[in-house]
């Protein structure tokens, strides 16, 4: 028994050196990271160069093994001719380079926080971009918050303002504050059954103030200035807080209109303006695109004149958020869709 008592008293002394030893490590490793954890990395991909190279690896799939042998070593040949005369080229300084074609994605969720990489792509393109080069915006979203999408579509805002051409390529879906950043584009290619359009506002905000009687709870509510809330989740509503409120929507509904004109000032913006969606053949009578294709046709098109770079901006995550999944950053963004589903409009 005494021989067991003992055992035990080592174990759990190993056991607590082991942990203390891992939480000094996770300390440590997390001080190390903080301070390069709001930082992030400019990754870029030479786009043309892969699908060249997925070309050469299809037609060489389908020659024999003396075929395949003949066919890399004319490739290595072209490959160290085009060298010599870049080199060449280099030291003329007779470069004579494609126009470059910027290959940016937004895949927006309700709360926009993909603008934060957004506006960090858009900056290192114009810290280099001429007048001959372009961007491609290939966009998917549904829309969300105000404010979210007003500042992604600003950021495209600052493209045409450099004088650099814009074409968004929808795929999947462009509605609302998804089609707001897209009206900002000169050109807006559409696959033929993407969604387009949803010109509108909506908010809902539910009301548990009858619930809460019925157990007799009370809720206080302070603020100063009439209009500081309108609706709220757990007081009683008032008839005037309801006009309010509808006023502000048709207010942002108003401004959402103004903007979509004022970039697409041919579009009949009353019959599109409804709140309605279309695919994207539909959307291409109405005016609200320019064409209907896939995003993967134009890319290979635009290769033939143009160097096709993707520009993705990564943040790096703190070594504790990767060790725990960011479940607290996940319940933080969840917290803040619910609040703001209930409080802020939607486009």
């Amino acid at each position: 028994m005494d021989l067991l008592s003992l055992y035990g008293l080592f174990l759990a002394k190993i056991v607590t050196v082991v942990v203390a030893i891992g939480a000094l490590i996770v300390l440590v490793i997390g001080l190390r990271h903080r301070k390069s954890s709001g930082k992030g990395e400019l990754r870029l991909t030479d786009l043309g160069e892969e699908y060249r190279e997925m070309q050469r690896e299809m037609r060489t799939a389908r020659l024999s093994p003396a075929e395949q042998k003949l066919s890399l070593k004319a490739f290595k040949k072209q490959e160290k001719a085009d060298a010599k005369a870049k080199k060449q080229q280099a030291k003329t300084g007779t470069t004579s380079s494609k126009p470059c074609l910027y290959v940016i994605d937004f895949k927006g969720s309700m709360d926009a926080h993909e603008v934060t990489s957004l506006r960090e792509e858009i900056s290192a393109v114009l810290a280099v971009a001429t007048p001959q080069d372009e961007v491609l915006l290939r966009l998917e979203s549904p829309g969300g918050v105000v404010h979210g999408y007003g500042l992604a579509a600003s950021q495209l805002v600052r493209l045409r303002q450099a004088g650099i051409r814009l074409t968004v390529a929808v795929d999947k879906v462009a509605a609302s504050g998804g089609y707001m950043m897209a009206c900002v584009a000169d050109r807006i290619v559409a696959a033929p059954f993407a969604i387009i359009g949803s010109i509108g506002v909506v908010a809902q905000i539910p009301n548990f103030s009858r619930l809460l009687k019925k157990n007799d709870i009370d809720v206080e509510l302070h603020t100063a200035g009439q209009y500081k809330r309108t609706l709220t989740l757990f007081g009683e509503n008032t008839d005037e807080g309801r006009e309010k409120f509808r006023e502000d929507l048709n207010e942002t509904h108003v401004l959402f209109k103004e903007f979509v004109h004022e970039n697409r000032p041919s579009l009949d913006i009353d019959s599109v303006a409804t709140g309605e969606h279309w695919f994207g053949t539909q959307a291409r009578e109405k005016g609200l695109i320019d064409a209907v294709g896939t995003s993967d046709d134009l890319l290979i098109a635009e290769m033939q004149n143009h160097e096709v770079i993707s520009v993705r901006y990564a943040r790096r995550k703190r070594m504790m958020d990767r060790f725990t999944g960011s479940a607290a950053e996940s319940a933080d963004r969840l917290f803040l869709r619910w609040l703001q589903r209930s409080e802020k409009p939607l486009l």
